[in-house]
C-alpha cells in the first residue's frame, strides 16, 4: 500500500536508521557530509535535533533541557527524547504539520548514507511520503515559472531504492499535459528533486525533450543543484 503524506511512521524510522548507521561507525562525527559541504556528521545531527525541537514546540510540547554537547551519542539520545514526545503528537494530528520535517530528515539520512558509503535503505517508511512532498514542491516551481508540466517516470523492471513506488510508476509535476518525460531510477529522481544532482547530472538523465527549459525549476524552496556532481 502506498504511504500517504499523513503516514507518520517515517520519522521514527529515520531516527532508528541513523542510529543504527552511526552505531556501526563510531568516530564518524567529524566526517564531512558532501551533500551538505559545510556540515560534519555531528553538525547534520544537530540540525535534525533542532528541527525536531522546533516542531515539538509548535505542537505545544517541551523539548528536553540538556547540555550543549555536540557528541554524536548525546545528539542521538536527545533526538530520541524529542521524538518520543513528537511521534504521538504527529499521530494525533494525522501527520499534518510534520511531513516537511520527515522529508528533511529522510533526505539527510540519504546524505549520511552517501557520505559513509552505506547503501540506500530498503523498504523505508519515509520514502513515499517524502517523495510526494518533493514532487509537490517541484510542481509549484514549474508552474510558478510558467513552464509546461513534466512527467517523472521510474523505469519498469528495475530495482528501486528505499521504499520506492512500484516499478514504472509515474508522476506529473506542474499543470496541464506533460511536455516531456524524464526517466530515472527512484533514488536518482529523489536526489534530483532534493537538490542533490548537479545541472550536468540533471541534463544527463533520460529526457524525451531538451531539458534546459526545466533546469531552473530544480531550484525551489531550500534546494538548488550543487556545483559539483552529487551522490
Amino acid at each position: 500500500m502506498t504511504a500517504s503524506l499523513r503516514d507518520v511512521s517515517g520519522y521514527p524510522a529515520v531516527r532508528h536508521g541513523i542510529r543504527a548507521l552511526l552505531r556501526e561507525r563510531p568516530g564518524a562525527g567529524d566526517r564531512v557530509v558532501p551533500a551538505c559541504p559545510e556540515w560534519t556528521v555531528a553538525d547534520l545531527l544537530g540540525h535534525l535535533v533542532g528541527i525536531g525541537e522546533r516542531v515539538l514546540e509548535r505542537f505545544g510540547g517541551r523539548p528536553p533541557v540538556v547540555g550543549g554537547s555536540s557528541a554524536v551519542p548525546v545528539l542521538l539520545d536527545r533526538w530520541d527524547d524529542v521524538g518520543d514526545q513528537l511521534d504521538p503528537l504527529l499521530a494525533d494530528a494525522g501527520g499534518r504539520g510534520g511531513e516537511i520535517m520527515v522529508m528533511d530528515a529522510f533526505t539527510h539520512e540519504l546524505d549520511l548514507r552517501a557520505a559513509l558509503g552505506a547503501p540506500p535503505p530498503e523498504g523505508h517508511a519515509a520514502w513515499a511520503p517524502s517523495f510526494e512532498v518533493l514532487v509537490r514542491g517541484f510542481s509549484r516551481s514549474i508552474a510558478g515559472r510558467g513552464l509546461p508540466a513534466v512527467r517523472l517516470r521510474e523505469p519498469a523492471g528495475r530495482e528501486t531504492a528505499g521504499e520506492g513506488p512500484a516499478a514504472g510508476r509515474e508522476w506529473t509535476a506542474g499543470e496541464g499535459p506533460a511536455a516531456a518525460t524524464v526517466t530515472a531510477p527512484a533514488y536518482d529522481l529523489y536526489r534530483a528533486l532534493a537538490g542533490r544532482r548537479s545541472i550536468a547530472q540533471l541534463t544527463a538523465l533520460n529526457w524525451t525533450a531538451a531539458p534546459e527549459p526545466w533546469l531552473l525549476a530544480f531550484s525551489w524552496g531550500p534546494f538548488s543543484p550543487p556545483a559539483q556532481p552529487g551522490v
